[in-house]
């Protein structure tokens, strides 16, 4: 370690960031690059004295996710040049990596993140196990599949890469004062007060990249943070005399299906399981977090390894010829899902979060880089909700929190298949439906934290989770899938659909306020219509469905916005932070109190006219399509809309949750005069996307501008009233539109297009699959992509990597089913 000039602690900053290990150096280095020196780092102790010191420091670029793979690429290719940059030396090696496949669902994994990585122009390959064992002779490929191949994955000294982070953040002009614990933080004027045992510091913007200590310094915040510290162990064998004779360094290596991986370290090798049989810390009172742990590390715990230990013998016989030298075994911070958390701390202005990393050091650059962006800009160039605070709301308690950083850690390679519905923490929010929907045979999946149905099975049959595990169209749930949908396009069906957030919001002029932040227009009273909020740069920042009531005595107008489950903290931000100075607006968060009930199909206008005994309600006249009318319902009024997003004749029935099993046993009474049936997750999204409906974080994302995802319609640039986003689109629309989004019709029965699977035409890449499905009105394979406008053309033969097949597709610029909505208005 070099010597230093210690700063003494100001009294003010602009930012001041509490953290100092790989990311929270990363995020001082890159928000003072980005020209803001008013910053100051924080340490508790010496830097990188928390996880980062102790971190193995591989450098993998490999991810399923589109966000986290971007990141880390970033990180690396920064790495290459940082030493040079602030002039401070790195051991840094760049080995190349191995990964092996046990099975053929594990290659499809592998295919498909290697498409997505070479779209990013990141070479991975895939591997025989000839070409392996030509690059690493000590592996035993035997009963080995395949691999793939990663040539710039390695490893880098932790300690040394924050360092150079910290001395870059100085060169740039940030502050960073180490020895120096926060005991307390305050808001007051509208600035954060950070008491610390030197004193206080007074800023406009927080930072949390307090590691695993995240969770302590929420609290301080007012928030209750989901971080959980899992034991992580590695241990380091003697020098090996087969490594000291070879003349090159071994690639790192992961045997995902057993695991685990395995580098060479000097001339020995380096094994970090991650196990079953993991253990939580800090989680109990009788083992609470030490004031301090700095440079510290728990207990060694070798048995809880003894089957990957041999395991690893087996696959790499050199490993079992030394003996153990060295056995770290220290907390590495987890998220519910695995992912850090990077972004705006939900409902407290002007603080972030940089924490909860399980992969700090390679996430560390593209972490840093995110952070500064949110920070400075209010944005980030590529979509972050993979690693967005927010994505968490109200159900991720503590209990919450321990369960699903266990089930993460014990399955940190797993294969995430997309029918494949996690068992631990479940039943967090349970609709009023819950008992009635078990005994019909839903078999549920956890959405935002909310039981949803996914299908419905036979109520006497088991589904075991484990036949689930495939990328294959037709597992156990497809037939229930396909009578579900069918079901909807012949008679009508019932979808119960608890969760949606809900806003009412009151208040002189709402829409005037509204106009300011959508890039269309208000719905007139009586009516309902979806709107779209756009970023500063015109990107998708998120879609409502409008209700407007109309005026009240006080001249106040009336709205309700519905948005999806997941939304709910994203959205509320986003309200509040633009609520008009000396307004009466107030938003009411109706979220949890309320539910809804999706009727549709062609007979659902007469089966809810029997079950309410009402005609003249349903009548299509005095409900038309996206129209809402109250109605009652034992002395309470329920809303009831005309609006559909499976494509039919639809109502939506919203309701309190008290009310919701009454209205539901009134209607399914009359099920089999009308053939209903019930219907799930699953069968509502192949509906949806024969329809071209978007998903919101799917379809819709910061990664696409408005016109780009293709709502144009909804996009009113000459609208009296600016709005955010405005000159974005004005410029984009006079530029020319590089991007639309568009169907296409799959010759392939086997598999759906996975997420983000990259799409080719004459071997180039042109864009990406966002959502796929088997369309069983229609009878087609389809897929909503985004891809170049040049080849959004009608009959565009294209090809769909899908699991490492070139898949042939065409583009449709039309609507496959009912194009002129006239299943919608009859």
């Amino acid at each position: 370690m070099t010597n230093i000039t210690e700063s003494p602690l100001p009294t003010h900053a602009r930012i001041v960031i509490i953290g100092g290990g790989a990311v929270g150096a990363s995020c001082a280095y890159h928000i003072a690059k980005m020209g803001c020196s008013d910053v100051v780092l924080l340490e508790k102790n010496e830097l990188t004295s928390g996880s980062s010191w102790h971190a193995a420091g591989n450098c993998p670029r490999f991810s399923g996710s589109w966000t986290i793979m971007k990141m880390q690429a970033y990180s690396i290719d920064l790495f290459h040049k940082l030493s040079d940059e602030v002039d401070y030396p790195m051991n840094y090696h760049v080995t190349g990596s191995i990964r092996l496949a046990h099975s053929k669902e594990r290659m499809q994994e592998f295919e498909h993140v290697v498409s997505m990585a070479n779209y990013q122009n990141l070479e991975l390959s895939m591997m025989s196990n000839q070409e392996m064992k030509d690059i690493y002779p000590f592996l035993e490929t035997h009963d080995i599949v395949g691999g793939c191949y990663d040539p710039l994955d390695g490893d880098i000294d932790p300690a040394q890469l924050t360092q150079a982070f910290a001395k870059g953040a100085r060169q740039y002009g940030a502050k960073i004062v180490r020895f120096c614990p926060v005991t307390n933080i305050s808001r007051k004027n509208d600035e954060w007060h950070v008491e610390t045992e030197k004193g206080t510091i007074i800023c406009e913007k927080i930072v949390n990249a307090a590691g695993y200590r995240a969770h302590e310094i929420g609290k301080m915040l007012g928030r209750d943070l989901p971080c959980v510290s899992l034991a992580h162990q590695y241990l380091i064998t003697e020098e090996i005399e087969d490594l000291k004779n070879y003349e090159k360094k071994l690639p790192l290596l992961r045997d995902p299906d057993s695991s685990y991986y395995l580098r060479q370290e000097k001339h020995g090798l380096l094994l970090g399981p991650y196990e079953k049989n993991c253990k939580a810390h800090w989680i109990t009172d009788n083992d609470p977090m030490p004031d301090d742990f700095s440079f510290q590390l728990y207990d060694d715990d070798l048995e809880r390894l003894e089957w990957y230990i041999e395991d690893a013998c087996a696959r790499v016989p050199i490993l079992g010829t030394a003996g153990i030298t060295r056995v770290v075994n220290g907390p590495i911070p987890y998220a519910p899902d695995g992912n850090p958390l990077i972004g705006p701390m939900p409902g407290i202005p002007n603080a972030y979060e940089a924490c909860v990393f399980t992969f700090g050091i390679v996430q560390s650059g593209g972490a840093g880089h995110l952070l500064a962006q949110w920070v400075l800009n209010g944005e980030t160039e590529w979509d972050g909700w993979a690693v967005d605070p927010r994505r968490f709301t109200g159900f991720c308690d503590n209990d919450y929190a321990i369960k699903k950083a266990i089930e993460i850690y014990s399955h940190e390679y797993a294969m995430h298949f997309p029918h494949y519905e996690w068992p631990d923490a479940r039943d967090k929010k349970l609709s009023p439906l819950h008992q009635r929907l078990e005994e019909l045979g839903a078999q549920f999946g956890a959405r935002a934290g909310w039981e949803r149905a996914v299908y419905f099975g036979d109520k006497d049959k088991d589904y075991p989770q484990e036949n689930n595990e495939t990328y294959h169209r037709h597992g156990q749930w497809f037939a229930h899938m396909r009578n579900e949908a069918l079901a909807v396009h012949k008679h009508v069906s019932i979808c119960d659909m608890p969760g949606f957030t809900r806003y009412n919001i009151i208040g002189h002029d709402v829409s005037g306020w509204l106009h300011t932040l959508i890039t269309g227009k208000i719905p007139k009273a009586g009516r309902i219509g979806l709107v779209y909020f756009a970023s500063d740069n015109g990107k998708v920042l998120t879609e409502m469905t409008i209700a407007h009531f109309g005026t009240n005595d006080l001249g106040q107008e009336h709205m309700q916005l519905i948005s999806a489950a997941s939304a709910q903290w994203h959205d509320l931000d986003w309200l509040q932070q633009h609520l008009p100075t000396n307004s009466d607006i107030t938003i009411t968060d109706n979220s949890d109190d309320m539910s809804t009930l999706v009727i549709a199909g062609p007979k659902s206008r007469s089966l809810l006219s029997k079950a309410f005994n009402d005609d003249e309600f349903f009548n299509h006249d005095k409900l038309k399509w996206m129209q809402h009318r109250s109605l009652k319902f034992q002395h309470h009024d329920i809303l009831v809309m005309r609006v559909s997003y499976v494509g039919e004749l639809g109502y939506e029935i919203h309701a309190k949750n008290e009310q919701m099993l009454a209205i539901f046993d009134m209607i399914w009474q009359h099920h089999d005069v009308f053939n209903a049936r019930m219907f799930g997750m699953y069968a509502m999204n192949s509906l949806r996307i024969e329809k071209n409906y978007r998903a919101w974080k799917q379809d819709l994302s910061t990664d696409y501008s408005l016109f780009e995802a293709g709502l144009d319609r909804f996009v009113t640039l000459y609208k009296d009233t600016d709005f955010i986003g405005k000159t974005a689109l004005l410029k984009e629309k006079q530029q020319g539109i590089a991007l639309q989004t568009v169907t296409i019709i799959c010759d392939d029965d086997e598999c759906d297009a996975p997420y983000l699977a990259p799409v080719s035409v004459d071997g180039h890449y042109v864009g990406l699959v966002t959502s796929a499905a088997y369309g069983f009105r229609t009878g087609k394979s389809l897929a909503i992509a985004t891809i170049a406008t040049k080849y959004a053309q009608e009959n565009q033969p294209v090809k769909i990597d899908i699991f490492g097949r070139k898949v042939q597709g065409n583009v449709t610029r039309h609507i496959v089913y009912d194009a002129d909505n006239s299943r919608l208005k009859m």
